[in-house]
């Protein structure tokens, strides 16, 4: 009877997949948890900064000052039909990537990604063409500063965008069962969306 030869390497390779299970088990991924809690804490400092700016327009007798410009809407318009367009585009990439669809994944997340860039430059041609500056009035403060900060999530935004796509390039590295940074890129995304309807809602419409 032939004695069967038992492969130290498979044997190691065994182990270790049963100790990364048993410790995934005892772990569970709480990567999800942890970045709606950073959107939280996010969103409530932009609740701040939009209660402060509802407070202004309370107490002053005329808001915007007499002698503010008005703003224009045709291009924060675009620019937020832009931004809304692009959270559809970036979630057609997850529905992508839970059919297994990599090349699908990276086409969306591009089109997203210019389309943030998009935005973000059409932000900067308004600034260039504002006739106020930072220190003008309070109006101005307060719109450079929501504006600002809104921008800063957007370029973000972009950045995690890019780098999905940039680690999509490696095979295998995101599929339908492996797919976290890009829900994670997607949610904070929707996010920067909701922000900016917020925003254009009170500086622009009101």
């Amino acid at each position: 009877m032939q004695s069967q030869t038992i492969d130290p390497k498979q044997t190691e390779l065994n182990h270790h997949h049963t100790t990364t299970e048993a410790h995934h088990e005892e772990h569970p991924d709480h990567r999800m948890f942890g970045l709606v809690f950073f959107l939280i804490a996010e969103g409530m400092i932009f609740m701040g900064l939009f209660g402060a700016y509802l407070a202004f327009r309370s107490v002053l007798p005329v808001f915007p000052p007499e002698g503010t410009p008005e703003l224009e809407l045709l291009l924060p318009g675009i620019n937020t039909v832009n931004l809304i367009a692009s959270s559809f585009v970036i979630h057609n990439a997850d529905t992508a990537i839970k059919k297994n669809d990599v090349r699908g994944m990276q086409l969306w997340f591009g089109i997203t990604a210019l389309m943030g860039i998009t935005f973000l430059f059409g932000q900067v041609y308004e600034y260039t063409h504002l006739e106020f500056g930072l220190t003008t009035n309070l109006f101005a403060s307060a719109f450079y500063v929501l504006t600002g900060f809104h921008g800063l999530h957007v370029t973000i935004g972009v950045i995690a965008i890019l780098a999905v796509l940039w680690r999509s390039r490696k095979p295998g590295h995101y599929s339908d069962q492996n797919h976290f940074g890009i829900e994670a890129a997607e949610l904070y995304w929707h996010f920067v969306d909701v922000i900016w309807i917020i925003l254009f809602g009170l500086l622009y419409i009101l």
